[in-house]
């Protein structure tokens, strides 16, 4: 059974950071690309960023474009992602998801991914 269970969120004053970890479990995931989406109150699941395999043992890392220079996505192993977020804002408040998939062509697509976490609170506070 495939599981992603996400942590690290919490409540943070603007202008602060923190690393959001996802953990998955079930299956090995080396060649999956795995991905964080966000989702605010009233609106609708955003991509953040994700990671895809590529051929060489290496992963490309994707980015919503207005996000660059703050986020950062690494891969610590197959079955481990981070997001690591600096520089917060009060409109980076929303529930943040993994996310995880065999098959995706279209990381920013949410509807690619067929596993999900549960989702990790984060408050930014002004």
């Amino acid at each position: 059974q495939v599981q992603l269970v996400e942590s690290g969120g919490g409540l943070v004053q603007a202008g602060g950071s923190l690393r959001l970890s996802c953990a998955a479990s079930g299956r090995t995931f080396t060649t999956y690309a795995m991905g964080w989406f966000r989702q605010a109150p009233g609106k609708e699941r955003e991509f953040v960023a994700a990671t895809r395999w590529s051929r060489g043992s290496t992963y490309f890392a994707e980015y919503k474009e207005t996000l660059m220079g703050r986020f950062t996505i690494s891969r610590a192993n197959a079955h481990t992602v981070y997001l690591q977020m600096n520089s917060l804002k009060p409109d980076d408040t929303a529930v943040y998801y993994c996310a995880a998939d065999s098959s995706v062509v279209v990381v920013r697509a949410a509807n690619e991914y067929d596993y999900w976490g549960q989702g990790t609170q984060v408050t930014v506070s002004s």
